[in-house]
């Protein structure tokens, strides 16, 4: 059965303030003195843990996943490790503390986002590794080490139970003790592949993770995206993908088997923005309503065929299968050129309706020598395609 979850993504720091990205400092090529003083004006006074948790869990999403330190080095926690943090800020709360602890007061997994680099620390340059662009000139990699998981202790011993760690940005350095002390301090964890090992699952990251492919992953799989297409950070102008592009990249990954992150980006005060919120909640409404389709669910192989082939993915559980169409449907029906058995019941998720399935003869499907339209298709006409243009549309087909 596939463990695939939705989850939301925040991205969030001091780089809220610049109203521009979470690479402000690079981005906008900003002098270290200016970017850094933006501690000293970082009040977000609206900050509510628990109404982002609750946001998240009413649009179907069972975990959170924040930036605890992004490039510029800011912390997000209460660290003994650096002054650089948000202890250090007119706020002086630590927002890991309560998103951890709003997440679990509501029932949802936490987990923590880790960037490798680090523009602020004066060891971290990694000659071998990207985004190295504000980093420090010279230093020494193994001082940053120990500050690496110094960090990595606070945050894998304070904070309880951790589902998974989201390392960013490849350092290229093998070093997989770094992976067995996050394993001795979280046994329970899942670790990505962008840190210091392999790890446990893959992280396909925007259109990544939208290749066209429909078989299942060959691994745990999270493919993230971000509902802002330029930005993962708060941006005053965002350029937001459209719900169409967002849903058929979810249905599709999830599908296949792999969880979805969908990043989210506070503003400096803290809050969610209303925009973002709406777009959230018109996507939790398809996902709640499809639910029951890709969670739990495993693979269905039998070699369904479609007349006209539009992309399926086919999934069961017990003796129930669900038709996934990503790309949605050319036509308001699906010929099935091979099929289990007779359905007892044929069912289009988006609206809840009962649909008519029957084995009849389509005139498009007929023999070159008589004329005549002769197959057997399994007919389902009916399908409400221009209700909900833009949502991949499910069927769900109980067999006898």
């Amino acid at each position: 059965m596939y463990e695939n979850r939705f989850g939301m993504f925040i991205h969030w720091g001091i780089y809220a303030l610049t109203e521009c990205h979470e690479q402000a400092f690079a981005r906008c090529d900003m002098a270290r003195e200016e970017y850094e003083s933006l501690a000293g004006r970082f009040d977000p006074v609206r900050f509510d843990a628990l109404d982002i948790v609750r946001t998240a869990k009413a649009a179907g999403m069972e975990y959170i996943c924040i930036t605890a330190k992004h490039h510029d080095g800011f912390c997000m926690w209460d660290t003994a490790t650096t002054d650089y943090s948000i202890m250090h800020t007119p706020f002086g709360r630590d927002v890991i503390r309560e998103l951890s602890d709003a997440a679990r007061a509501e029932g949802m997994k936490f987990s923590l986002y880790y960037s490798i680099p680090d523009w602020h620390h004066p060891d971290a340059r990694n000659a071998a590794s990207t985004h190295q662009w504000k980093s420090h000139p010279a230093g020494d990699f193994a001082r940053y080490r120990e500050y690496l998981l110094a960090q990595i202790r606070e945050l894998l011993t304070n904070y309880g139970e951790i589902y998974t760690l989201f390392w960013d940005i490849p350092p290229h350095v093998d070093d997989p003790e770094i992976n067995a002390l996050v394993r001795r301090l979280q046994p329970g964890i899942r670790i990505n592949d962008r840190g210091f090992d392999a790890g446990d699952f893959s992280t396909p990251e925007r259109e990544e993770a939208e290749d066209g492919r429909l078989a299942p992953y060959g691994r745990m799989t999270e493919a993230c995206n971000s509902l802002d297409a330029v930005s993962w950070g708060w941006r005053r102008e965002s350029d937001y993908y459209s719900l169409r592009h967002i849903l058929s990249a979810i249905d599709g990954v999830m599908a296949r088997g792999g969880s979805y992150l969908l990043n989210m980006g506070p503003t400096a005060l803290g809050e969610l923005p209303p925009e973002q919120k709406e777009r959230l909640a018109r996507i939790g409404d398809w996902f709640l309503r499809v639910r029951e389709s890709l969670c739990g669910v495993e693979t269905d192989d039998f070699p369904y065929e479609l007349h006209r082939s539009p992309k399926f993915i086919a999934l069961r559980r017990e003796n129930t299968t669900w038709f996934h169409f990503p790309e949605g449907l050319a036509a308001d029906a699906v010929n099935f050129l091979s099929w289990k058995k007779l359905p007892r019941q044929v069912t289009c998720l988006n609206s809840g309706k009962a649909l008519l399935a029957e084995q009849t003869h389509i005139p498009s499907r007929f023999d070159m020598e008589t004329g005549r339209a002769e197959e057997l298709v399994l007919h389902v006409p009916g399908i409400p395609v221009d209700d909900y243009p833009a949502e991949p549309i499910v069927l769900r087909v109980d067999w006898e």
